[in-house]
């Protein structure tokens, strides 16, 4: 009887993956807990929290969360160029999420 519940069940089209889709990664939920603790934050200061993560990856990562409408990235007309990155509303709501993960990991760190 499960089994048959199991053969037609479609997991990508489950909350947690559409969730999981937005966040997944080694560096995007860091993004977003560093926006949620600091914002606004520049690309450095990103950089200096992430320690060990490229330009090109740091980019394409703020560049997906961005796309996802998670983060918010404001250029200002200025030289050099400033460009800061902070959380949507959207991304907001998802810090409810993040601020669980760290309370369990609080609770259960070894």
């Amino acid at each position: 009887m499960i089994s048959k519940f199991i053969d037609e069940a479609r997991f990508e089209e489950t909350g947690f993956s559409y969730t999981m889709s937005l966040i997944s990664g080694k560096y995007k939920m860091v993004i977003l807990y560093c926006l949620m603790e600091f914002e606004p934050v520049r690309f450095n200061q990103l950089q200096r929290y992430l320690r060990k993560v490229s330009d090109k990856t740091l980019s394409q990562n703020l560049k997906e969360l961005e796309q996802n409408k998670l983060i918010h990235r404001k250029v200002y007309a200025e030289i050099p160029p400033k460009v800061e990155y902070s959380l949507t509303e959207r991304g907001t709501s998802l810090m409810k999420v993040l601020d669980q993960l760290c309370d369990w990991g609080n609770e259960n760190r070894l």
